[in-house]
């Protein structure tokens, strides 16, 4: 997630425990589609200690920031995403496999960044914080309704 704009950047899905190698994995997955961070925050987990995640960052030229221990609330946008993952999506929707999940939160990202307004934005989305998109302004005589994340969420757009 990003910070600033409160952008989903990416997720990154293990089948079974995480390790080390699988760490570089979803992450390289997670960033695969944008610019890489020069920045990351990470908390006291034993995994962000292992040599393939160091180095992975190393070769990424990546600061590593570590966050206060024992302090789940030095990272409050990222504990309130998941928490708005978990609650308005993932408790309401079936995934058959990993590949299923991903597509799905592929969806949701999609719908996070595009179409969510944010109070802490102004009113505004993700990608309008960032300047992908421009909003457009919705004529109330003439419009129809968008179904995304498989008709759990419903947008009005310009007919």
């Amino acid at each position: 997630m990003d910070q600033w704009s409160r952008r989903i950047i990416g997720f990154g899905v293990q089948v079974g425990p995480v390790n080390g190698p699988a760490l570089c994995r979803m992450f390289n997955q997670a960033i695969s589609k944008t610019h890489t961070p020069k920045h990351i925050s990470t908390d006291h987990d034993p995994l962000f200690k292992f040599h393939r995640w160091q180095a992975n960052l190393r070769i990424l030229d990546i600061d590593e920031i570590k966050t206060i221990p024992f302090t789940p609330v030095s990272h409050p946008f990222v504990e309130r995403l998941i928490g708005t993952v978990r609650r308005e999506y993932l408790d309401q929707t079936f995934f058959w496999n990993s590949m299923d999940l991903e597509r799905k939160l592929a969806h949701f990202k999609d719908y996070y960044n595009q179409y969510r307004v944010h109070s802490a934005l102004d009113g505004d989305s993700p990608s309008e914080r960032c300047g992908e998109i421009h909003r457009k302004f919705l004529n109330l005589d003439r419009y129809t309704w968008k179904s995304l994340c498989a008709g759990l969420f419903q947008t009005p757009i310009v007919a």
